[in-house]
């Protein structure tokens, strides 16, 4: 991935976050961007979303993204310049969950370290 996708992953994402945030407070208080993947062309986006609550608050929120998409992409053209402005594609955000499993894993196996090694008994000198 080069230097200026890189650049305007970041910027997309912060504007996004940023226009959620102020225009729609209460719809969007409960996401966050975690991600954005603009293809190299521009023309393509995918958003990463997660969502504070239940699988159903999340696919609620995805819903409610997806019907105010069209007007929160004409605010971001009004806020970034590019020569193709992307569409987007809300994606909600899996890698929490994995990551949240994956620590309940590793609690259920306990401590991978060994204990402290038990002392050796030492030999009855009898001399």
């Amino acid at each position: 991935m080069s230097n200026r996708t890189i650049r305007v992953n970041e910027l997309v994402q912060k504007e996004l976050s940023d226009i959620l945030h102020r225009r729609y407070q209460s719809e969007a208080v409960a996401i966050t961007i975690t991600d954005v993947k603009v293809s190299p062309d521009l023309h393509d986006a995918q958003v990463f979303i997660s969502v504070i609550g239940d699988a159903e608050m999340a696919e609620k929120k995805l819903r409610w993204l997806r019907t105010r998409a069209v007007d929160i992409r004409q605010e971001l053209a009004r806020r970034i310049v590019l020569k193709f402005l992307p569409k987007f594609v809300y994606v909600l955000d899996q890698s929490v969950l994995r990551g949240e499993r994956t620590r309940k894993l590793i609690d259920d196996l306990g401590p991978l370290a060994p204990s402290e090694p038990e002392p050796k008994p030492e030999a009855d000198k009898t001399s």
